[in-house]
């Protein structure tokens, strides 16, 4: 398996830069406002380095509208709690890694809306309600991230798994494969995308060649010439190969544009059809397992410790 495909994977999922990028106050007029909020502030700060307006903000400001961005405001409070507890995580341990108690939004895989944003999002009229509820699960949570072996792990996440969540490397040992009975009702859980078999060649020799080999498919390989070579014991694709070309279950998700290389690819009609079950990668939370857990009365720190095996809590 291609480590550093699953791993350095960029579609739904928290993969954080490695490079903090600081600001050097050169913007004028900015500097002296800058630093008055950061002697203000407590705790852990987020610089807010977009456009004109530099600021600092406490991270428990922050994650409110981090939250709208990264799950539904329609699920229940404690599936929130469990998100809310992920993101902080996610942060601090980009915060860890630096040796810092701040980190410029711009060094962050990250989005945050801000109150005008949300009200376009949400209308006016639910703002106060859907705003209040993210903001009660962050300070239910407040300073609350996950830790193995005493390091901030790297929570990841996904919308819906293809029925079970998918175990890790070695670098990350507490994703592990749980059941996810109910993930399959999700809204767009389960995809059906068909491509003539000139778009689907096309697709795929759009996929980057890596340095050792040259590849290429047409379109008259197919559907013949498709080949899953393996799956991981949840059901997402490892590998596999198209004509005499090899190429991992995240390359060719990313070329057709699926919501998850759990796929399968079968000849329909005078083309092809792509079957594909989950949203994102299937790694650590599921989110619509979370919301159904909550729902049966399950609290955040259960739920966590459901997908993320041998973790601890801690305040930061």
């Amino acid at each position: 398996m291609n480590k550093r495909v699953i791993w350095g994977a960029a579609a739904c999922i928290l993969i954080p830069y490695t490079t903090t990028l600081a600001w050097t106050g050169s913007i004028q007029g900015e500097e002296f406002r800058c630093e008055q909020q950061k002697e203000a502030g407590t705790g852990k700060r987020i610089l807010l380095d977009r456009g004109t307006g530099i600021y600092y903000m406490d991270i428990e400001e922050y994650l409110p509208g981090v939250l709208a961005r990264q799950i539904p405001v329609s699920y229940e409070p404690e599936a929130i709690k469990a998100q809310a507890i992920v993101a902080r995580t996610y942060i601090c341990g980009q915060m860890e890694s630096e040796g810092a108690e701040e980190i410029a939004e711009s060094a962050l895989d990250m989005d945050w809306l801000e109150a005008e944003q949300l009200k376009k999002l949400w209308g006016t009229s639910r703002f106060p309600e859907y705003y209040k509820k993210l903001e009660e699960a962050v300070k239910a949570t407040a300073g609350i991230v996950m830790v193995w072996e005493g390091s901030m792990i790297e929570p990841r996440y996904c919308r819906a798994t293809a029925g079970r969540t998918r175990k890790g490397d070695s670098a990350h040992p507490y994703f592990w494969p749980v059941e996810c009975p109910k993930d399959q009702e999700t809204e767009g859980a389960v995809q059906l995308l068909t491509f003539s078999k000139e778009e689907f060649a096309r697709k795929i020799n759009e996929i980057p060649e890596p340095q050792e080999a040259g590849r290429t498919v047409s379109a008259d390989q197919l559907p013949d010439q498709i080949q899953i070579g393996s799956r991981d014991e949840s059901g997402y694709v490892e590998n596999l190969q198209i004509g005499v070309s090899q190429y991992t279950g995240e390359e060719v998700q990313y070329a057709l544009g699926l919501a998850s290389s759990c796929f399968v690819l079968e000849p329909w009609e005078d083309g092809i059809r792509a079957v594909v079950k989950g949203i994102g990668h299937g790694y650590g939370l599921s989110q619509a397992e979370a919301n159904e857990r909550a729902k049966e009365g399950w609290k955040a720190e259960d739920i966590l410790t459901y997908f993320y095996k041998n973790v601890a809590f801690i305040s930061v």
